[in-house]
């Protein structure tokens, strides 16, 4: 499917002569404008960041960061560095403004396992098995704001997590060639922001059907 898209020319006739430039810069730009609502719904204390989720994927987005300038990315590498700084500027506010433990049990191993992989990578000098083991390990943490955003959908903002996601197609298509490396962290946020997009909408279902048992009796 990703050979199909990235040797055909359809990107080509949709964004000009240099695609994957442009739609790297889209999603770069889309990045910026997701995190805006959602860093002044946190101030408002309308949405409550996860801090243990948050501290998880700022540690991610570093690393990742640092494996795709490593691995010599180019076009996709303005989303990683966007993803790195909003990412770390929320993990930020949810000290003050966030829910739940920064450093909730298990939490420790968590980053214990991705200072294992920083460590591989320094004496292997390949970012794989740095990337490989940060993202397995932070499905963990995206599991908690998952499980958050179904309990209790209010507490996210979903203009956000719809524009991330739109992002992350963006992001794999910029990086215009089936390199796993440099494919797996937008993969993977890909997932992670489809999984809570699902859970906030089974949320919101699950509301409005026990408040129509509610008002029925």
């Amino acid at each position: 499917m990703l050979e199909a898209i990235f040797q055909g020319d359809a990107l080509v006739r949709l964004f000009g002569a240099d695609p994957y430039h442009r739609v790297g810069i889209a999603s770069a730009l889309l990045s910026i404008y997701a995190f805006l609502p959602y860093a002044r719904d946190t101030l408002a204390g309308r949405t409550q960041p996860q801090r243990a989720s948050w501290l998880i994927w700022a540690v991610l987005s570093i690393i990742a960061l640092g494996s795709q300038i490593s691995e010599g990315a180019t076009t996709s590498l303005w989303f990683s560095v966007i993803q790195c700084g909003g990412t770390v500027g929320i993990f930020a506010l949810t000290i003050r403004r966030g829910s739940g433990q920064i450093l909730a049990p298990g939490d420790g191993y968590v980053l214990g396992a991705a200072a294992m992989g920083l460590g591989l990578w320094m004496m292997t000098h390949s970012a794989v098995y740095a990337l490989v083991v940060t993202v397995t390990i932070s499905l963990l943490g995206g599991a908690v704001t998952v499980k958050k955003a179904y309990r209790n959908p209010a507490s996210e903002t979903v203009s956000t997590w719809v524009i991330c996601f739109i992002a992350t197609i963006l992001a794999v298509l910029s990086v215009g060639q089936v390199d796993w490396v440099l494919l797996i962290y937008p993969l993977y946020l890909f997932t992670l922001y489809g999984a809570i997009l699902v859970a906030i909408l089974l949320g919101r279902t699950r509301r409005a059907q026990f408040a129509m048992a509610r008002t029925s009796y």
